[in-house]
């Protein structure tokens, strides 16, 4: 165990840096908005319409998560009708190695994955 992950373990609130990450970008939707944010600023039903599936609370939620993580900056127009923009935060755009990593494993092995869910499932009946 290194320094960092010393202290990691001394706060007392993470057993390992993977979970910290997990806890930031975990879940099915999160790092899908990160990418989607990877390339600029989007509206919110900009959003909506990339992550295909995704409610309009369950959006609002993980940009919330996101924004409290400082991942995500969202920026209020005050004018009429209300325009609400989210950008990646200077700290977010750090994340964009271990994204486009994610992208390039899943471009690569999606077809195995799909393949080997399929071959359980059957195995399951």
């Amino acid at each position: 165990m290194n320094e960092k992950e010393s202290n990691l373990a001394f706060l007392g609130r993470y057993s390992c840096p993977v979970e910290a990450t997990v806890d930031v970008i975990g879940g099915k939707w999160k790092s899908v908005i990160v990418y989607h944010l990877l390339d600029g600023t989007k509206r919110f039903n900009e959003l909506k319409r990339l992550n295909k599936g995704i409610t309009q609370r369950m959006l609002t939620l993980q940009l919330r998560e996101l924004e409290a993580s400082g991942i995500v900056h969202r920026e209020i127009y005050r004018q009429i009708p209300p325009k609400v923009e989210y950008s990646l935060t200077e700290f977010g755009r750090s994340l964009e190695p271990l994204i486009l990593f994610m992208k390039n494993w899943g471009l690569e092995n999606m077809e195995k994955v799909l393949e080997n869910r399929e071959k359980h499932e059957t195995n399951q009946s």
